[in-house]
């Protein structure tokens, strides 16, 4: 039994001892020189000057989920696209009632603002 995995834990072994080889070496004869530019935060160039840890707006993360269910629509719509002639009448009023009920919820969500920036 071990004669089949044998040469899968060979390579998975060598690609061990080459992932760290590098790593020790770079450890064991890199410079150790730290100073307070090299340590302190870096944001785009310019120095820090508010706290990270500030609240975002809550519209970010709904255009955020928007964007992920309308994203995962796309991801359904390829297959659906290309497998359409084998799926028939029923495949098609199943795409269409799906995407009436993402439209649904879209216009839902306009409605509601939730895609205004003031």
């Amino acid at each position: 039994m071990l004669e089949n995995y044998l040469p899968v834990l060979v390579f998975i072994g060598l690609a061990v001892i080459m992932s760290l080889i590098p790593m020790a070496l770079g450890l064991a004869l890199g410079p150790r020189r730290r100073d307070e530019a090299k340590d302190s935060p870096y944001e785009c160039g310019f120095e820090a000057f508010e706290d990270s840890r500030m609240q975002f707006d809550v519209r970010y993360y709904l255009v955020a989920i928007l964007f992920i269910i309308f994203d995962l629509e796309i991801a359904f719509l390829f297959p659906w696209a290309v497998a359409i002639r084998e799926l028939g009448l029923a495949g098609f009023l199943s795409m269409a009632l799906f995407l009436v009920i993402l439209t649904v919820g879209f216009i839902y969500e306009w409605g509601k603002g939730a895609l205004d920036w003031d």
